[in-house]
């Protein structure tokens, strides 16, 4: 189906004004459909123009303008055209309106626990017009009123409070203030709820019912950090929530982490945690609350006029989503894990081909704009709100802000009108701030140069600030096409930064490493033409590490002196700042990612620091990305020395962690992730030789299972069983994932008849499965799929919707088949001008990451 463009959208946002959605869904009928009223008032500025209104039915049953029937097979694709428009309008649009089970539109599930059924509805970024007839655009909002009929005994809720019923099963919502469309939402069947209320705002929860005594055990936790940080946003911005209740539902099969839904923000369940997590993992329950939170006023009582703008939505809700986390909850450390975790996705894919800005110039239709959901929109503009912040002060920030929600209050907005608030409120002109920062791509390095005196005092010190050493362009070797960015060197950028000297305490090499002293730095390219000299530093004696963008205050990648280098493997473990440690292992894996070091450097690191590291965040980020790299950056030969040194290391951080604590279980993860010892593993199934407090439970279990999958020492038999024990919606998808990492070629042409076929298996189930099929130790017996994944993807991606066929293109490429023929087979498929455009992404972005990988082992 086509995807609205700009130029449309513009054209018909000039000629409407749209006044109200009255919406009536009957729930009542078959499980593959149900039925769709939709009645939109609107304007027309020019009586007698034709525009068009976007629906996306099974079957279109009646339309009608004004009062006249219109034939329902003028609908063209999802788009029914409007002809002679009088200055005020009524349209009627009913439709059998199909279920889905990809997490766009109205997404049904039954849960194998129990039986029951739930819906959920999810609108952004183009769906809406899957549920009910309407001008699918951010700017063109109107109020909302919802009417549904339900079976007896169900539950539903929408984005407005309940005015009436539910009376014979119909449910009846008051009319919302003005919605953009992609923010309409509702939720019916089996669900369980649980009610309370804060400074006058209803709260609700809601999940299905198997989940219940999840929700009971932890709804309290939730309940107290909504309350936080709604106290603190009121705080902060001097703009009351502006909606009149706030529900919160936690649904199955989500395809995203959660939607800002105003009035009823979705979640996927699994943050209604079933088995033992680490605090890392609350906190991102935490963060992921309040970033959703944070939409409220970026994004919904504020919306962005047209897609180029979904920064002000994202960027906005990550910065103070982390922002909120570690200001008002428990979890005071959230900047710690924003460096490690998210900024690492920020610089990744700010260097892939596909970068763009911050806030591009030209999005040009909402498919886009969804492949635009990545880390530059998220982490990187989060980074760049923080630099902000530092550059202009919190107080101007914060007044330009509350200006901003005064000005466009349930309206739309533009960069333009943003950066106007912000001058307003901080007195200074940021044009010139934003090309820099938000109209171009790719990250600046920041690399510190160190000149010695004879007394072992600094005789200068200076920050370069310049390019990656990598640029991230795919070379697709063999192409006839290059079908990737151009090399685009990154301009230079003002920054604010912190540089920290740091010295043993007590001096002489003690058993600590302190912090000395924070210079505070204006990196000026127009002043110092990128190489800022550290007067204040001359002459002072030599700090043991120097690191710049200590505090972590601006998006660059860093690279540290030859001597401060070679002492972080002894300052790791005796630094007690967990955000500079979280700095040095992003430094020293970005470095390695680079191809500036070797691996065999990363692996020593983790030997010596990683057992005492005492921030289970990091732990849990760092084993990942080490694993990740082990297993595309090693030559195969090499790879199995290194991962026991890792395994070495996590058994290691076991021996000393507190038993049932994060750390314990981090380090258990981390081990089932990389031993080949796998008796010891079946032995902890079988209850034998289990650490002191652990509780090897439902997850555990399958991660264990998982990893036996891919050494051998499992069998279908096993899978099945577990899978009977567990019943579970969630042990339906670790199960798929293991049937898919079993070492045996008849499963594995079985799980990728799944990948490619027309199966009809929801998302998450056909990402459990992308998710299991490509193993390191498995190179021989998946050698075929590499060819086959070039030949057969293309058709599979072309019947799923977008978002399900890039998620599941992405996960299911063949990432460690690191070979000049996998690169040649990539050039070959974008040498086709038939390739759809999120696969054209997927396929460009893992070419680079391979070329990356055979860059690294050359």
């Amino acid at each position: 189906m086509p995807s609205l463009t700009r130029v449309a959208a513009a054209e018909r946002a000039a000629l409407l004004t749209v006044e109200s959605y009255g919406i009536e869904l009957d729930l009542t009928g078959p499980a593959e459909h149900y039925r769709s009223t939709s009645t939109v008032r609107f304007r027309c500025a020019t009586p007698g123009a034709g525009t068009f209104v976007e629906v996306r039915p099974l079957r279109l049953l009646g339309v009608r303008l004004n009062g006249v029937d219109l034939d329902p097979a003028a609908l063209a694709d999802n788009q029914y055209p409007l002809t002679g428009l009088a200055a005020e309008n009524t349209l009627v649009v009913e439709a059998e309106m199909a279920y889905s089970n990809s997490g766009e539109g109205l997404h049904r599930f039954v849960d194998p626990a129990d039986g029951e059924t739930y819906l959920y509805a999810m609108s952004g970024l183009d769906n809406a017009q899957r549920i009910f007839a309407c001008f699918d655009q951010p700017d063109l909002k109107a109020p909302v009123t919802l009417t549904v009929t339900a079976p007896e005994g169900w539950i539903v809720a929408g984005n407005g409070r309940l005015a009436a019923g539910p009376v014979s099963g119909r449910w009846t919502f008051a009319p919302t203030p003005p919605l953009a469309t992609y923010l309409v939402t509702l939720v019916a069947g089996a669900y369980t709820v649980l009610r309370a209320a804060h400074d006058g705002i209803p709260l609700g929860l809601y999940c299905r019912r198997s989940l219940a005594g999840i929700l009971d055990r932890d709804a309290e936790e939730i309940l107290a950090v909504t309350r936080q940080c709604l106290d603190r946003l009121h705080g902060l911005f001097g703009v009351r929530y502006p909606f009149d209740k706030y529900d919160q539902a936690f649904v199955p099969e989500f395809n995203m982490g959660a939607m800002e839904n105003p009035g009823l923000v979705t979640f996927r369940d699994d943050y209604l945690y079933r088995s033992a997590v680490t605090e890392s993992e609350r906190e991102l329950r935490v963060t992921v609350i309040a970033h959703e939170m944070s939409h409220m006023w970026f994004g919904n009582l504020v919306t962005l006029r047209w897609w180029d703008d979904l920064w002000l939505n994202e960027s906005f809700a990550e910065y103070f989503g982390t922002r909120l986390t570690a200001e008002a909850t428990r979890f005071d450390g959230a900047w710690t894990t924003f460096t490690l975790r998210r900024k690492a996705l920020g610089y990744a894919a700010d260097q892939r081909p596909s970068t763009h800005p911050v806030a591009p110039t030209e999005v040009v239709d909402a498919a886009e704009a969804v492949s635009n959901l990545d880390g530059i929109s998220y982490a990187k503009g989060a980074s760049v709100l923080r630099q902000l912040v530092a550059w202009l002060g919190d107080d101007a920030f914060l007044a330009g802000l509350r200006g901003y929600f005064v000005a466009h209050r349930f309206g739309n907005a533009t960069l333009a009108d943003l950066l106007a608030a912000l001058a307003d409120g901080s007195g200074r002109d940021l044009t010139g701030w934003a090309e820099v920062w938000l109209r171009r791509p790719r990250p600046n390095t920041l690399r510190t140069e160190v000149r010695l005196r004879d007394d072992g005092c600094y005789a200068e010190v200076a920050v370069v600030q310049g390019a990656p050493p990598v640029q991230g362009v795919s070379l697709l070797q063999g192409a006839s096409s290059v079908q990737s960015a151009s090399p685009v060197q990154p301009v230079l950028r003002p920054h604010r930064i912190g540089v920290g000297l740091y010295d043993a305490d007590p001096p002489g090499g003690g058993s600590a490493l302190t912090l000395r002293e924070r210079v505070e730095v204006d990196l000026d390219p127009a002043v110092d033409g990128g190489r800022t000299v550290l007067a204040a530093l001359a002459g002072q004696p030599a700090a043991r590490l120097l690191l710049p963008n200590d505090g972590d205050l601006t998006f660059a990648k860093v690279r540290l002196d030859p001597a401060s280098v070679a002492a972080v493997p002894a300052a790791l473990p005796v630094l007690a700042n967990p955000l500079t440690r979280a700095l040095l292992w992003a430094e020293t894996l970005d470095a390695v990612t680079d191809g500036e070091r070797p691996v065999a450097d990363l692996v020593s690191l983790v030997v010596a620091a990683l057992p005492a590291e005492r921030e289970v965040v990091v732990v849990q980020d760092v084993l990942p990305r080490i694993r990740s790299l082990l297993d595309r950056y090693l030559e195969p030969e090499l790879r199995p020395a290194a991962l026991a040194q890792v395994a070495g290391a996590c058994d290691r951080l076991l021996a000393a962690a507190p038993p049932g604590g994060s750390h314990q279980l981090a380090a258990v993860r981390g081990l089932v992730d990389t031993t080949v010892d796998a008796a010891r593993l079946i032995g902890w199934l079988a209850g034998k030789d289990v650490p002191d407090g652990l509780a090897v439970d439902a997850e555990l279990r399958w991660a264990v299972l998982r990893r036996l999958a891919v050494l051998g020492a499992v069998g279908e038999p096993e899978i099945a069983a577990e899978e009977a024990d567990d019943g579970s919606a969630s042990g339906a998808e670790r199960a798929a994932t293991c049937r898919a990492a079993l070492s045996d070629g008849v499963a594995k042409e079985r799980s990728w008849r799944l990948l490619v076929g027309e199966t009809g298996l929801s998302n998450r189930l056909l990402e459990a499965t992308a998710a299991g099929f490509w193993q390191p130790e498995q190179a021989e017996l998946t050698e075929s799929y590499v060819e086959r994944f070039f030949a057969e993807m293309p058709v599979a991606a072309s019947r799923r919707t977008p978002w399900v066929a890039d998620r599941v293109a992405g996960l299911a490429y063949p990432r460690y088949a690191v070979a000049a023929r996998t690169r040649d087979l990539a050039a070959a498929l974008l040498a086709r001008d038939d390739l759809p455009s999120g696969l054209r992404r997927v396929v460009v972005d893992a070419d680079d990451d391979l070329r990356r990988a055979l860059a690294a082992r050359r």
